[in-house]
């Protein structure tokens, strides 16, 4: 009997922290892209999970549509790696719906966001890391 009031205690604590402070990622669409000069394949499918995995994060009452890589721009790559004092940089593109609550309060509620951008830097050969995010 213990063990099983522990076991619904954890589910219970499970299903309510998971429930809070994140945006749906789940029915994401990522569209295939030109081939980069710059990246792998697996670099921009790496970056692309970064960026759902901070969605997911931080953007409660948000659901992410599609993820896009909208080809190289090495001299927008290279301001944006200087600016973070990284060795690279991308930038992915998303469209997301926003719900009644706003998100976080900073969005329009009932709304959509298109061509948003997600900066993500790194060095050289090493994971994205999130460094900014949203209109350019």
């Amino acid at each position: 009997m213990k063990k099983a009031c522990m076991l619904l205690s954890l589910l219970l604590a499970l299903l309510l922290t998971s429930c809070r402070g994140g945006g749906d990622v789940s029915h994401v669409s990522i569209p295939a892209w030109t081939p980069s000069q710059l990246y792998s394949d697996s670099d921009i499918e790496a970056a692309m999970q970064t960026v759902q995995k901070y969605f997911s994060k931080g953007f409660s009452g948000c659901t992410l549509i599609e993820l896009r890589y909208p080809g190289d721009d090495a001299r927008e790559f290279r301001q944006w790696a200087a600016q973070y004092d990284a060795d690279e940089a991308i930038v992915i593109h998303s469209d997301f719906d926003v719900d009644a609550s706003g998100g976080d309060g900073s969005l329009n509620p009932n709304s959509t966001y298109w061509d948003w951008e997600w900066i993500l830097i790194r060095d050289q050969g090493g994971k994205w890391v999130h460094a900014d995010h949203g209109y350019g």
